[in-house]
């Protein structure tokens, strides 16, 4: 395929050539040259949709939910750490279904789009949710559950549809599959930077409540997203087929999953994320406690919060510059070892062993979040990546909302264990003693991935892709009729796969 992409530019110019070649002058001298080179090449609107989505509704608006989400649990409903962190861990249930936003996505268009009335759906759906919360007083927890379960869901349905024109993207122009996966990660990190810095000086001012209410104003946003978004018009779709399309849509995804290129990589992100215990909730209750904790002030807590953010944008762009083209096992190996040694920080903070050495806990902290975040972009950073290259033509948005939705399983397997490793060891609202041992096993675990390494691919990241017989690939001539809509139709993926 990249072959053939240089062959094409040979003969109507050299554009992606230079730009695949040149990401390091790109990124260093020239952001905007750079923005303005994705922008022509994939179009201003996809560019537009992922500063929108991953850098305002994600990183922006998910930064201020999460600070005002955990006040709201300890403040609000006044919940233990551990029930804090199984609960919230239920509002993901919307990104473990991924797949099947990823199969309305691809096989069910609205007025005759696949994309962009998801985008306006999910941006109704966040802002209706999310002034439920901000406008009624005294919501029953379990209600205030189920409108955040509803306002991730809408989250869930916009970040699956992006994805899809990501991963769309990322097969058509391969050579600009690092530079799209950086564009997305630096969005969400920037916008992560300026909602954790403003997350603790608005909860101060409004309350968690008015927070919620601030955040109706990321999701319109993604409406207008949808609102503008290009993409070619389907017409004349039958609605009779959708059954057998969704049929054809569990075959197609199942017979790629059993090629051991995909199930092999899927299988060790679910570990990976699974064996490295989330406890969070316990360190953010001992952050604000004033008896055992250092009694960070809300203000303090998103301060810091940002700073730490600093760290996920270096990761970013030390991955953009150093590490994209290293294979992915070996990159795999490193940043999982230097994730669980990056744990220590919390032990040493825990401990108070950062004071014996004359480190006050707010600098302390502050350098344990810019690592920490730091590490676990450059742990992330290849994966998704990886998650990319495993898309077969025609349900790009379907199988890669698969893929993620593993990652995702992960993640609330690992809050859900690590809200029992609290429970277990006690940890309450008020009482932080075993805090240090929880620290330390979720440390030990997230060495346990490790064994498990040999199921990564050895290959390049850039030059990996998955056997043509999975692709779905045709004829140089066939693609080049269908290059405007065949990843967006289901049925093409399932006859080329068929006649093989």
């Amino acid at each position: 395929m990249v072959v053939e992409e240089e062959q094409n530019l040979e003969n109507g110019g050299s554009v992606h050539v230079v730009k695949g070649e040149s990401n390091f002058r790109n990124v260093v001298c020239g952001p905007v040259r750079w923005l303005k080179m994705l922008s022509s090449e994939l179009h201003w609107s996809f560019v537009f949709g992922v500063v929108s989505l991953y850098g305002i509704n994600q990183g922006l608006g998910g930064s201020l939910g999460r600070v005002a989400t955990e006040y709201y649990m300890k403040d609000v409903q006044k919940v233990q750490p551990s029930e804090s962190q199984a609960l919230t861990a239920i509002t993901k249930i919307p990104w473990i279904i991924k797949p099947l936003w990823g199969i309305l996505t691809d096989v069910l268009p609205i007025f005759g789009f696949h994309r962009r009335p998801y985008f306006i759906l999910a941006g109704v759906l966040g802002v209706v949710s999310l002034l439920f919360i901000s406008l009624h007083s005294n919501l029953h927890l379990y209600l205030a559950l189920l409108w955040m379960t509803i306002s991730s869901a809408a989250m869930a349905i916009a970040d699956v549809t992006i994805d899809a024109c990501t991963a769309y993207n990322s097969i058509k122009h391969p050579s600009l599959a690092s530079d799209m996966q950086s564009l997305c990660s630096l969005s969400s990190s920037i916008g992560a930077l300026l909602g954790f810095f403003m997350s603790g000086i608005l909860v101060h001012i409004v309350g968690s409540k008015g927070v919620f209410g601030l955040l109706t104003f990321p999701f319109a946003l993604v409406s207008v997203v949808g609102i503008v978004f290009s993409e070619p018009h389907v017409p004349g779709f039958s609605y009779k087929q959708v059954n057998q399309k969704f049929t054809d849509a569990g075959k197609a995804m199942w017979r790629t999953m059993k090629c051991s290129d995909v199930w092999r990589p899927s299988l060790y992100m679910y570990i990976s994320l699974t064996l490295g215990l989330n406890i969070h909730e316990g360190l953010f209750y001992w952050f604000t406690d004033s008896k055992d904790g250092p009694l960070f002030a809300q203000e303090t807590v998103g301060f810091i919060l940002s700073i730490g953010s600093i760290g996920s944008i270096l990761g970013a762009t030390l991955y953009q510059l150093v590490l994209k083209d290293h294979p992915f096992r070996g990159l795999c190996l490193w940043t999982q070892l230097l994730f669980a040694l990056s744990g220590m920080l919390d032990l040493i903070l825990v401990l108070r062993l950062n004071l014996k050495f004359g480190l006050p806990d707010y600098l302390f902290i502050v350098v344990d979040e810019i690592v920490s975040q730091m590490i676990g972009r450059l742990k992330w950073m290849p994966l998704l990546v990886l998650t990319s290259k495993l898309c077969p033509h025609g349900i790009e948005g379907t199988f890669f909302a698969l893929l993620m939705s593993i990652d995702n399983a992960g993640l609330m397997t690992s809050s859900w264990l690590g809200g029992i490793l609290l429970h277990v060891l006690k940890v309450t609202r008020t009482e932080f003693g075993n805090l240090w041992l929880a620290v330390l096993i979720r440390n030990v675990m997230r060495l346990l991935p490790l064994c498990f390494l040999f199921l990564v691919p050895k290959g390049d990241q850039n030059t990996f892709k998955l056997p043509d017989e999975i692709m779905g690939g045709e004829s140089e001539d066939s693609e080049d009729e269908k290059e405007g809509t065949r990843n967006l139709e289901l049925a093409s993926l399932v006859q080329a796969v068929d006649r093989r």
